[in-house]
């Protein structure tokens, strides 16, 4: 069975859910998509019943801390674990690298440092980078940003399935080979658009359900997946994000809770 596990789907500056990651799971393959912005990574892989001996490969969109902090706790976890068979397979931007390396350096002791040499293996990526990830084939893309150097990618699952995960920032036209008539997106929703005064999303370089639910219409998508938001309406976005994204899209709209798993198929 093909799923994700949403871990957190909360944007940088929420307390009562967890910084937006997610597990990307086949019968064979656990590929964690970000960790969030510090060590609540490893509760939440906790509460998801996810070891951490089951995670070989670790995929950073980008360097905000609250996508990136908690990839130095995973890779600590990786490398003093005595049960960890194997390598971690770490995913992301040149920057990215620059500051995983930086903070495992000046946090990490000898000893760690030493297994984490022997443990991880970092590939840099270039825009178009295919991999093959366990048993599912990623293609990576950069999505363009004018604020962070930030990459997305496009995953074909083992049933030919196939998820494209936007980042969480909006979508940029030059990507649309990678996300158009994909059975899944996952796409950034920072608010819903009749909140747009309060919570100002164009001016912070981000988007909309009601955006969303465009987008996923126009590029022919069939599934929509809503993360990244805001946290002060969280008792009624399940209902309103759903119902705003729905004014423009016909296909499923989902907007997961924190540890709330989906199936994803055809």
């Amino acid at each position: 069975m093909n799923k994700i596990t949403m871990l957190g789907t909360g944007n940088a500056l929420v307390s009562h859910i967890y910084n937006t990651c997610f597990v990307l799971e086949t019968d064979k393959t656990q590929l964690l998509v970000d960790a969030g912005g510090g060590n609540g990574i490893l509760a939440q892989l906790r509460k998801a019943n996810i070891p951490i001996t089951n995670i070989h490969h670790l995929f950073v969109t980008h360097a905000h801390s609250d996508h990136i902090l908690g990839v130095v706790w995973v890779i600590r976890m990786v490398a003093q674990c005595k049960e960890y068979v194997g390598q971690l397979h770490v995913y992301g931007n040149d920057k990215v690298m620059r500051v995983i390396h930086t903070i495992n350096n000046m946090v990490l002791a000898k000893k760690q440092l030493k297994k984490v040499d022997e443990r991880v293996i970092y590939h840099e990526l270039e825009d178009g980078d295919r991999y093959e990830v366990g048993d599912m084939q990623l293609t990576f893309f950069d999505i363009h940003s004018t604020k962070e150097k930030q990459f997305g990618f496009r995953a074909e699952m083992p049933n030919g399935t196939t998820l494209a995960c936007l980042g969480d920032e909006p979508y940029n036209e030059a990507n649309r080979q990678y996300i158009e008539n994909a059975d899944w997106m996952i796409c950034e929703a920072f608010c819903l658009y009749a909140d747009r005064d309060v919570f100002k999303p164009y001016e912070k370089n981000h988007s909309t359900a009601l955006d969303a639910g465009k987008l996923a219409e126009e590029l022919g998508v069939k599934n929509l997946v809503l993360y990244h938001t805001e946290e002060k309406t969280i008792a009624t976005r399940k209902e309103n994000y759903t119902r705003e994204a729905a004014e423009h899209f016909k296909g499923k709209v989902i907007v997961p809770e924190d540890l709330e798993s989906i199936e994803i198929s055809q």
